[in-house]
């Protein structure tokens, strides 16, 4: 964040902004109680906003408009703040502490299954949670607030995970305690709570899972940012025993968090401001000086020629500049020598209305999620950009469409030759998922013939697959012959399983 530009009496004076590409000028409705100096009691000062913003960039500034009114000097020139619209990829300042008493922070949060783990120094609490619990049984069933003078903030949620050992029981118990307590320390105010998860054997990623959880919760969407919203807390305790195995943690837990915001913000925003122009933008925003290189198709002649399938979706879209179609290549490369090569293909449709053949009786609703693969994908090479794993290449690629309806829609037996040659004949346009990616997929095959150890894969939200056959709690993953041979399946469902993100395993069998 740096200064972009002062507000007086005489007008607005722009600095430092001769690269805001794009820009558009916006005034929010005046808010604001009533101001008071030493001096005198103002009877109304309304605060304004004007924002200035780009495909990259807000410009936000307050000032006061005062009628008949004589503002202090300190208040005759206002600063305004330049703000990169990809501030936020960071998550919350996470900070190990040896004591539970460290006064730092404003409340702490238990996250566990039974008072008898508290030890050590956390004896101390055990205390107060049991006399609260002869009061008050749904301390076992929920978080609850204990005030107590233990602990220098005076505040203690207890927020169980409840039983552990049944056949069902998995690490996402302590995802939900730790999102469930988290929930609960914001509604009290909290903006430092130090997390307490005493040493728990019963899942081994039972702490970086719980920090996950928070985080997740603690996210806020990219429109929120962009309109001024801030973080929700000021940084995250985390109580440990050993400072330098924690600080490793820790990393980890944020590198991993920064990927899985960047695939949120693509995933979950909405089909306008994460149309594929904007996706691009964003994208190249969010790998600026990092070992991700970033590559972009975007003229349509060369989307047709060199993705035909793909360019047949991109047709009614291609009519309307803010939502005209982008192939997004990422590549990573470890250092040392690379003996694996890892192709990605991400399904991005920015807003999937079915094409020619139209959802109808309220199905597109919700059709602007229909691009999580390419926000997974997305999310993955940044965690990589931050981790740095060493003898290993990842070239990805976000097939970036909107499924348009209009006059220049595909439709149904059309016959479309792909990049591979082989004629396909559309049946119904709302399958684009496969159009978008087939093409992609082919020249990622082109370039595994010379790679390393190749393993190509996948990733789409292809719901009518997931939802129907397991719900729509959990992810499914298919292999094809040779990646049954090397069991990816079993590979990929066995780290989900440790990290509270669960697989399920479906086969390809003869109809």
């Amino acid at each position: 964040m740096r200064s972009g530009c002062c507000l007086d009496f005489v007008g607005l004076r722009l600095e430092n902004t001769r690269n805001l590409p794009d820009m558009r000028v916006n005034s929010s409705s005046m808010v604001g109680p009533g101001a008071k100096t030493e001096k005198q009691d103002w009877k109304r000062a309304c605060m304004g906003r004007l924002l200035i913003t780009s495909n990259k960039y807000l410009l936000s500034i307050d000032f006061f408009r005062v009628n008949e009114v004589r503002l202090p000097v300190s208040y005759k020139k206002i600063t305004a703040t330049f703000v990169n619209m990809a501030i936020g990829i960071e998550p919350p300042q996470l900070i190990p502490s040896l004591d539970v008493k460290d006064t730092s922070y404003d409340l702490v949060l238990i996250v566990t299954d039974k008072f008898e783990k508290l030890t050590g120094n956390l004896a101390c609490l055990r205390t107060p949670l049991e006399d609260y619990a002869k009061v008050d049984g749904a301390i076992n069933k929920q978080p609850v607030l204990v005030l107590t003078d233990v602990v220098p903030c005076g505040r203690v949620i207890f927020s169980p995970t409840g039983p552990l050992n049944r056949d069902y029981d998995d690490v996402r118990r302590f995802a939900d305690a730790a999102s469930a307590g988290i929930t609960r320390a914001l509604q009290a105010g909290c903006r430092k709570p130090l997390l307490v998860r005493p040493i728990d054997d019963s899942f081994e990623k039972a702490g970086l899972v719980s920090i996950l959880a928070i985080f997740h919760t603690l996210y806020i969407p990219i429109e929120l940012r962009e309109a001024g919203h801030g973080p929700k807390v000021d940084a995250l305790g985390v109580w440990c025993t050993d400072i330098d195995k924690v600080t490793k943690g820790i990393a980890h837990a944020t590198a991993l968090e920064s990927g899985r915001i960047v695939a949120r913000d693509i995933m979950g925003s909405d089909p306008e401001r994460m149309a594929a122009p904007r996706v691009e933008d964003y994208v190249q925003e969010a790998f600026k000086d990092t070992n991700v290189q970033v590559s972009v198709v975007s003229n349509a002649n060369i989307l047709n020629r060199d993705f035909p399938l793909l360019g047949a979706v991109n047709r009614a879209a291609n009519c309307v500049d803010r939502h005209k179609g982008r192939v997004i290549f990422l590549e990573y490369a470890g250092s040392g020598h690379i003996d694996k090569t890892i192709f990605l293909v991400g399904k991005g449709i920015t807003y999937d209305t079915g094409g020619a053949d139209v959802k109808v009786g309220g199905a597109m609703a919700g059709m602007s999620r229909d691009k999580g693969g390419a926000s997974a994908v997305a999310g993955f090479m940044k965690a990589l950009s931050i981790l740095k794993p060493e003898n290993i290449k990842v070239v990805a690629g976000m097939s970036m469409v909107r499924n348009s309806v209009g006059e220049e829609s595909y439709v149904s037996d059309e016959i479309v030759t792909s990049r591979a040659g082989v004629r396909v004949r559309v049946g119904n346009t709302d399958a684009e998922g496969r159009m978008v990616m087939a093409d992609v997929l082919c020249k990622m095959k082109e370039m595994a013939i010379d790679a390393v150890n190749p393993h190509l894969m996948t990733i789409a939200t292809l719901t009518g697959h997931a939802v129907r056959t397991v719900g729509p709690a959990y992810s499914i993953i298919m292999d094809n012959g040779p990646a049954q041979r090397k069991c990816t399946a079993q590979a990929v469902q066995a780290a989900g399983d440790k990290y509270g993100d669960p697989f399920e395993i479906s086969t390809i069998r003869r109809e």
